[in-house]
C-alpha cells in the first residue's frame, strides 16, 4: 500500500455482528484473499507461462508517425537461424481491422468499422508504436535481434497532433471521410433561455493531457492451438469472453473453438481491457502454424502502443442568476482518440458527454463532444474515463465563477448541489444507451458532513496563517460523481461440494479490486458458510460460458448480485431436501453455520452433506438434478451514482517548484459497503493515480509526432515518498435501489476529482490571480508563477 489511510466508515453495528444466528459476513473487514500469493509471488502471470515447442513473437513497430509504407524487406529476418516465419499485412490483410465491441453505436455510426485498428498496418502508419510486422523465432532475444534486420521504407507525410485542430486543419487522416470518428451531442432544457437570462455568464477553456494506467505487468498473451480440433487456448486477456466473441468473428471460428484461459492479470484499470492487434497476430500465427505462440511486451512497446487516455479539451460555458445559482451550462469537448478506434469506443466520449454537469442542480445544458482523431497512440478506458476530466473542468470554471461573483467555494457548491428534494434527478438524458436516473442520495447534506470530517475549517484556518508567514500554502477541493454498474447484466455460480467447498464461478474479472474476496463475503452469508471456504473461478470460458467482466465499478453490484442470485437458489434447493431428509416442513428449518437445523432441537444436516446425498444415481432416482448447485445471471437496467468531495492542502517550494501535498481526503456515499479494507483500498489506489495524473504523468510528444516519454526515467509516476496519507470518509446514508445491497460502486471515487482539488489548491498557494487550466501542474509552471515570471501572461 503506498499510503496510509484514515477511515472514517461507518459500521452501523452490523459488521461482524450476528443478526439473530445468522453471521453477517457483509460489512466484515476480511483480508483480500488475493494478497498471500501476489505478495509472495507464487501467483502465475501470462509472462510465467511456458508451452512446449513455442515460438516466441516480436512486433516491429512504426518508427513514423504518419508514413505511407514504401517497401518491406524481411529477407535478412527470415533467413535467421530460429526464425520460423516473418508475418506482415499480406498475411493477415483478410483479418481486415480489429472488430470494436457491440455496445449499440455500429447502428448510430454506420461507418465506424472504418475508424478501428488495423492487425497489421496496410499501406500506411498513423502512430509511432503501430504494429507494422510480426517476427516468430524459438527464442524471444532471437525473436527481437531476428526483428531488428526487418527493413521498413516509409513516405513521411504530415503529422497531426492537436484535437481541435483535426476539425479545421489540411491533414487528413482518412480519406474521404475525415477526422472525426463521431460526434455526441447531449442536451436537456432551454439552454437558450437561460444564457439570456444570466446576470453572469464565464466562460473558459480546459485541457487534460495524456496518461495511461501503467500497469505493473505489460500485456502478455500464449495462444496454445489444438489443431486436431481446430481450437485455440487463449491465456492474458482480461475480458475473456469480449476477447473470445472478436478473435473467433475474425478468425472464422465458432466461439466453443476459442478458450480464455485463467491467469493472472497484473492491474488493468481500464488500459489492457480491449482485442488489441497483437492478440489477433498470435491467435492467427498460432492456428496456422499449429504451434503455440507467446507475446510478452517490454515497457517502451507498453508506453508507445497500449492504449492511452484523457488528453481533452472542454471549452465551457456557465451561465449564472445575481445569486449564483446555476441556469445553464455548455460545453464544446474535444476528444483525442488517437489514430483509431479501439476496444469500446466511443463509449468514454459518450460517458464525458453525458456527465460534466456532475450532481449539480444544472436546469439546462447543452454538450457537443468531437470523438477526433490524430498521430498519437489510440486511447480506451482508463479508470474514471470521461469524469477525471470533465470533473475537472466543471469544478475549475466554478471556482472561476466564485472570484467573480464573490462567493466562497464551499458556499457555491452548497447552493447548487442536489438535495434530496430534488430527486430523483432526471434531466432527461442517457449515457451508453441507458436512462439518468439520479435516485438516492442528499449531495449537499454528505458534502458538510464530509468537510465537517475532515475538520475543513481548520485547513483553512491553517493555511492562512502559514502564507501569512511566507510559505505558499494552499487549500482546494472538487465536488465528484461517478457512474457505476454499467453493462446491463451479469452472470454467476454457485456450487456446493461433498468435499467441504464452495465454489462461486462469476463473469466478473479479478484484475487487483479484490472481487474474489467479495465474492466470498457476499456468498457466505448467503449461505452461512465461512468465506474461507470459498473458492472463485473466473476469466475462464470453459467453466463460464457468458459473461461481461470488470470495469466501470460494476464487479460488487453486478457480479455480486450474479453470486447472491445463484447462491439463494442453492439455499432454497438445499432447503427442500434438508425438509425431505430430515423428514420436517421446510418452514421449520433455519439455516446457521452451513447446516440447517430443525428449530428448538438439536438436528441438522449440513449443505456439504446434502450435497453429497445428491450423488447422480441418487439424484436421477428421484427425478432430480444431481448435486447441490444453481447457475444465474443477474440484470440491472440502472446505473448507480456515488458521489463525494476530494479536499487538498498542498505546499509549494517557490526555490524549485516543488510541491508536498499535506493534506489529502476524499469521500463518498457508498451506499452500503460489503468491505471496508477494499473499499479503502480502492480510494487510496484510485487518489494515487488521481495525483500522479495531477502533478506528474503525461505522454509528451515531438512535432513530428515522436513520442518523446517512454520508460519510467521521462513519464513520472508519484512514489511512496511522495504520497500523502489519505483521508476516507464513507458514508452509507443513501443505499442504491437498483441492487440488493443497496451498494454503489467505489473502484473510481479517489481519483475524479482529486485533478480539480490539487489545481484548486495550487491557485490558493499562489494567490497570483493566474488560473490552472490545464493538467498536469509542472514544477517549472509552479516555479515561474512563484517567481513572478509570468505577469506578462496575466
Amino acid at each position: 500500500m503506498m499510503a496510509k489511510a484514515k477511515a472514517l466508515i461507518p459500521d452501523n453495528g452490523r459488521a461482524g455482528a450476528d443478526e439473530g444466528n445468522r453471521q453477517a459476513w457483509i460489512g466484515q473487514e476480511v483480508l483480500r484473499r488475493e494478497d498471500r500469493r501476489l505478495l509472495t509471488g507464487t501467483a502465475t502471470f501470462a509472462g510465467d507461462l511456458g508451452v512446449p515447442g513455442q515460438l516466441h513473437m516480436r512486433i516491429v513497430r512504426s518508427t513514423q508517425a504518419h508514413a505511407r509504407i514504401v517497401s518491406i524487406d524481411a529477407t535478412e529476418a527470415e533467413k535467421t537461424p530460429g526464425v520460423r516465419m516473418v508475418i506482415t499485412s499480406e498475411h493477415t490483410r483478410h483479418l481486415g481491422s480489429v472488430l470494436l465491441e457491440e455496445l449499440g453505436y455500429h447502428e448510430i455510426y454506420e461507418n465506424i468499422e472504418d475508424f478501428s485498428h488495423p492487425v497489421l498496418a496496410v499501406d500506411k502508419v498513423l502512430y509511432v508504436g503501430q504494429p507494422v510486422v510480426a517476427v516468430l523465432a524459438v527464442d524471444p532475444y532471437l525473436a527481437e535481434d531476428a526483428a531488428e534486420l526487418v527493413s521498413i521504407e516509409y513516405e513521411p507525410l504530415p503529422v497531426l497532433l492537436d484535437p481541435e485542430e483535426a476539425l479545421t486543419g489540411k491533414v487528413e487522416l482518412f480519406p474521404g471521410r475525415g477526422n472525426e470518428g463521431a460526434r455526441i451531442k447531449k442536451a436537456y432544457g432551454d439552454i437558450d433561455r437561460a444564457f439570456a437570462e444570466a446576470e453572469h455568464v464565464i466562460r473558459h477553456k480546459y485541457v487534460t493531457n495524456r496518461h495511461s494506467g501503467v500497469p505493473m505487468e505489460p500485456r502478455a498473451v500464449v495462444v496454445q492451438p489444438d489443431p486436431a480440433r481446430d481450437t485455440l487456448f487463449i491465456w492474458g486477456t482480461v475480458h475473456v469472453h469480449d476477447n473470445r466473441r472478436i478473435i473467433a468473428k475474425m478468425l472464422n471460428l465458432p466461439e466453443v473453438n476459442v478458450r480464455m484461459k485463467h491467469v493472472e492479470i497484473g492491474g488493468s484499470f481500464g488500459v489492457k481491457g480491449g482485442v488489441f492487434p497483437e492478440n489477433v497476430v498470435a491467435a492467427w500465427a498460432a492456428r496456422t502454424l499449429g504451434v503455440p505462440i507467446k507475446w510478452t511486451e517490454d515497457r517502451v512497446e507498453h508506453m508507445t502502443s497500449t492504449s492511452h487516455a484523457r488528453e481533452m479539451v472542454h471549452k465551457l460555458e456557465l451561465a449564472l442568476d445575481a445569486e449564483g445559482r446555476i441556469l445553464g451550462m455548455k460545453d464544446e469537448i474535444f476528444h483525442n482518440h488517437g489514430a483509431y478506434f479501439r476496444q469500446a469506443e466511443p463509449l468514454v466520449s459518450d460517458i464525458t458527454a453525458g456527465i460534466v454537469f456532475g450532481p449539480y442542480r444544472v436546469p439546462a445544458y447543452d454538450a457537443t463532444l468531437h470523438a477526433v482523431f490524430t498521430n498519437k497512440t489510440p486511447v480506451g478506458a482508463y479508470r474514471a474515463p470521461g469524469r477525471y476530466e470533465s470533473t475537472f473542468a466543471r469544478e475549475r470554471i466554478f471556482d472561476l465563477a466564485c472570484e467573480e461573483i464573490g462567493l466562497s467555494k464551499t458556499e457555491f457548491r452548497r447552493r447548487n448541489l442536489l438535495t434530496a428534494e430534488d430527486l430523483p434527478w432526471t434531466p432527461g438524458l442517457d449515457i451508453v444507451h441507458e436512462p439518468y436516473h439520479f435516485d438516492s442520495g442528499d449531495v449537499v447534506k454528505h458534502f458538510n458532513e464530509a468537510l465537517e470530517a475532515a475538520n475543513f475549517s481548520e485547513w483553512l484556518e491553517e493555511s492562512k496563517r502559514l502564507r501569512a508567514d511566507g510559505r505558499k500554502v494552499g487549500v482546494g477541493l472538487g465536488v465528484l460523481m461517478d457512474k457505476a454498474g454499467l453493462g446491463l447484466f451479469e452472470t454467476g455460480g454457485v456450487e456446493v461440494s461433498r468435499a467441504g467447498r464452495v465454489t462461486v464461478k462469476t463473469g466478473g474479472s479479478s484484475v487487483g479490486q479484490g472481487i474474489e474476496t467479495v465474492l466470498a463475503q457476499i456468498v457466505a452469508e448467503e449461505l452461512q458458510i465461512a468465506p474461507e471456504n470459498i473458492d472463485i473461478v473466473h476469466s475462464d470460458t470453459e467453466l463460464i460460458p457468458d459473461g461481461v467482466g470488470s470495469w466501470s465499478s460494476r464487479s460488487t453490484v453486478l457480479a455480486g448480485g450474479a453470486a447472491r442470485k445463484a447462491a439463494l437458489a442453492v439455499v432454497e434447493k438445499a432447503r427442500r431436501l434438508a425438509s425431505e431428509m430430515l423428514e420436517v416442513d421446510p418452514d421449520d428449518l433455519e439455516l446457521t453455520a452451513g447446516s440447517f437445523k430443525v428449530k428448538g432441537t438439536d438436528q441438522q444436516i449440513s449443505l456439504y452433506e446434502i450435497a453429497a446425498a445428491r450423488d447422480p444415481f441418487t439424484a436421477r432416482a428421484d427425478n432430480d438434478e444431481p448435486g447441490l448447485a444453481a447457475d444465474a445471471v443477474y440484470m440491472n437496467n440502472a446505473m448507480n451514482y456515488p458521489y463525494g468531495v476530494t479536499l487538498v492542502q498542498i505546499e509549494l517550494d517557490p526555490d524549485t517548484g516543488g510541491h508536498r501535498i499535506l493534506r489529502f481526503s476524499t469521500s463518498t456515499e457508498a451506499g452500503r459497503v460489503i468491505n471496508p479494507l477494499t473499499t479503502r483500498g480502492q480510494i487510496i489506489g484510485a487518489a494515487v493515480q488521481g495525483i500522479g495524473g495531477a502533478l506528474y504523468e503525461e505522454f509528451l510528444y515531438e512535432e513530428d509526432g515522436q513520442p518523446i516519454t517512454t520508460s519510467f526515467m521521462d513519464y513520472l509516476l508519484p512514489s511512496a515518498q511522495e504520497m500523502p496519507n489519505v483521508d476516507c470518509f464513507v458514508t452509507e446514508d443513501a443505499k442504491s435501489p437498483d441492487n440488493p445491497f443497496g451498494a454503489k460502486g467505489l473502484g473510481e471515487i479517489g481519483i475524479i476529482a482529486a485533478g480539480a482539488a490539487i489545481a484548486s489548491a495550487i491557485d490558493d498557494a499562489i494567490a497570483d490571480g493566474v488560473h490552472t487550466d490545464r493538467l498536469p501542474v509542472t514544477p517549472e509552471q509552479i516555479f515561474s508563477r512563484c517567481q513572478g515570471l509570468n505577469k506578462a501572461e496575466r
